[in-house]
């Protein structure tokens, strides 16, 4: 049985078979985050086409509808803005892989960690109302 106490065993025989065991246990989770990583960003570049078609659409919808807004020349600016975002965010949807979209986000993370904390604190926030909800 792997683990197991022997006394009969010499105790440095006894380490290298823990280290053994405890190197096959990290490469078998490197193998496993490393697939789901692909798998995922496989996932992602499959969908890369529809989300950035959203986003289009949504930033059109902005657009056409900013002259109804409440709120006169602020709020059409405002939402001018935000439409003109949301089409740049689907160019670089369109543009880059899953793999580079990740770099991106790992350098503005390590260049802003600060806003990056409390971008993922409120992310965290909005999740766990959502679940909580369903």
């Amino acid at each position: 049985m792997p683990g197991s106490f022997d006394p009969t065993e010499p105790l440095g025989d006894k380490f290298e078979s823990i280290r053994g065991e405890a190197a096959d246990k990290v490469r078998e989770a490197r193998a496993t985050i490393s697939d789901a990583a692909r798998q995922t960003g496989e996932a992602i570049d499959a969908h890369r086409s529809t989300l950035a078609d959203g986003l289009d659409n949504t930033a059109a919808t902005i657009r056409d509808s900013a002259d109804d807004f409440a709120g006169g020349s602020r709020a059409r600016d405002l939402a001018a803005g935000t439409a003109s975002r949301l089409g740049s965010a689907a160019d670089y949807v369109r543009s880059h892989d899953a793999n580079r979209m990740m770099r991106d986000v790992e350098h503005a993370i390590k260049t802003n960690p600060g806003p990056a904390l409390v971008v993922a604190a409120a992310f965290g926030f909005l999740l766990g109302r959502a679940l909580v909800r369903d």
